[in-house]
């Protein structure tokens, strides 16, 4: 008798990308069921700034948590047990004066004693919902990280912080927007339903990729014939917003597609 593996938790996800053993090209469709989070890292000094953007961009910043305190690098436990953010997501970025400058395995060594890690929600955390609803997102059936794209959508700006929203896409046939719509929109503390799609959408957002091509960010999709793009807020929006804002300090965020695993279930992100 063949025994199936046991389903990886979100524990098991977190302890192997500190232990180096994580290769998944993205952590989408893993530990379906448990929420995904992006990840900020910033000086206490700009906390409050953050936490007031985020207030005031709740679709493409919702904002689940953050550290215990400043400099220690630990989750409330209802977040996550046993999680240090330095090293419990697959791959970092490290942003100097606005600048991409390098991308990690781990921050332990950019790490300081006045660093605060905070959490947004991920579309990821929807998308099991998505394909229990009969709507598997591409890039999970392709094996790609989300396609990912930087607008011409201002947020409202909150002190040191302003910029442009970034919107992920799935692509679906018209006929099943409305059920994307449905399905996706409860997920309040995860971007909720789409922005945007179709031609119009994408104009109005400036994006000019109607095939699903040249991301910003991720990995390209395949937009078949008949389907259009349907593009929901996205938890990399803050890290644009850094590159905009060309902060002096040393900022720190998620690889996009590599999110952090929590404890916390889908539901605790639903209206």
């Amino acid at each position: 008798m063949t025994i199936a593996p046991r389903p990886l938790t979100p524990l098991d996800v977190r302890l192997a990308c500190r232990s180096g053993q994580w290769n998944a090209a993205s952590t989408a469709g893993h530990c379906a069921g448990f929420v995904q989070a992006n990840l900020v890292v910033l000086p206490s000094k700009y906390a409050d700034d953050f936490r007031a953007l985020c207030a005031r961009n709740p679709v493409p910043c919702p904002l689940l948590g953050e550290t215990v305190a400043p400099g220690n690098p630990t989750l409330p436990p209802h977040l996550a047990e046993d999680c240090d953010v330095r090293t419990d997501a697959p791959a970092y970025n490290v942003y100097v004066g606005g600048n991409l400058v390098a991308t990690k395995k781990d921050i332990v060594d950019e790490w300081r004693d006045d660093s605060v890690c905070f959490l947004i929600g991920c579309s990821f955390s929807f998308e099991a919902a998505l394909t229990a609803g009969g709507l598997t997102p591409r890039q999970i059936e392709i094996s790609k990280n989300v396609p990912m794209y930087k607008t011409r959508a201002p947020l409202a700006a909150a002190g040191v912080f302003s910029g442009r929203m970034v919107v992920s896409m799935r692509p679906y046939l018209p006929s099943q927007v409305e059920l994307a719509r449905d399905l996706t929109r409860p997920f309040v503390r995860a971007h909720g339903e789409p922005v945007a799609w179709g031609a119009k959408g994408a104009a109005e957002l400036g994006i000019d990729d109607p095939l699903g091509e040249s991301p910003d960010f991720g990995e390209a999709s395949e937009v078949r014939e008949g389907e259009v793009p349907v593009y929901w807020g996205c938890g990399v929006t803050p890290q644009n917003v850094i590159m905009e804002s060309k902060l002096p300090d040393c900022v720190l965020g998620h690889a996009p597609g590599h999110m952090l695993v929590l404890d916390l279930r889908d539901e605790e992100v639903c209206a």
